[in-house]
């Protein structure tokens, strides 16, 4: 069965296991999520439902998404995203997902915006190589070339150049369930996630598992 839930990312830390072994993990704040509309393949052609996180002041939401959220009863939300699910007969309009959806040792893929880095040149962008630091080359961290000048006298799609990097979605596949704390929304995940620490991430069933 589907599953998918939003959370927070509040940072890293580490726990031993049984073995008394160490287990870097990322602690995320999961839910609690409100279902806020149930999209079905009558109405809407697909089955999905809508679920609001995070709580916020309704001062800073406009009029539409305020509307959305009077419809369902549920206090204003920050992020509204929509999960397409097996069955969403299981769920009703202003139901809670919370984190005891998943269960130690379940395999998830964790969805974020990683964090932005600014503008950034093709060795650190691409792991381009450097040229010689020796100061007779006068070539230590340039692009180097851009192709041939006289055939096809152009630079071709996606050549890989300095610029923007980070700041887009990024997914991490196939991570660990090492413990999950409902009392308090918590769930710890094996490994690192996207995005900064506060940063929204979306957590869901691995599709490798």
């Amino acid at each position: 069965m589907k599953k998918a839930i939003m959370g927070k990312k509040v940072g890293m830390t580490q726990i031993f296991n049984e073995q008394g072994k160490v287990i870097p993990v990322t602690v995320v704040e999961a839910g609690p999520c409100v279902v806020l509309q149930k999209k079905t393949v009558e109405s809407d052609g697909y089955e999905a439902i809508q679920v609001g996180f995070g709580d916020i002041r309704e001062k800073l939401v406009n009029k539409p998404k305020t509307g959305v959220f009077k419809k369902a009863g549920v206090n204003v939300k920050r992020y509204i995203r929509e999960f397409r699910l097996e069955d969403v007969s299981a769920y009703e309009v202003g139901t809670e997902i919370k984190a005891d959806i998943f269960a130690v040792g379940d395999k998830v893929d964790v969805s974020g915006i990683s964090k932005g880095k600014g503008f950034q040149g093709t060795i650190k962008r691409w792991n381009a190589h450097r040229g010689p630091m020796s100061h007779g080359s006068k070539f230590h961290r340039a692009v180097g070339s851009m192709g041939a000048s006289s055939d096809p006298s152009r630079t071709f799609k996606n050549k890989r150049m300095p610029g923007h990097m980070g700041a887009v979605k990024t997914t991490v596949l196939n991570l660990e369930v090492v413990k999950v704390m409902p009392e308090k929304n918590v769930i710890l995940i094996k490994g690192g996630v996207p995005g900064p620490n506060k940063g929204m991430v979306i957590i869901r069933n691995s599709v490798k598992a």
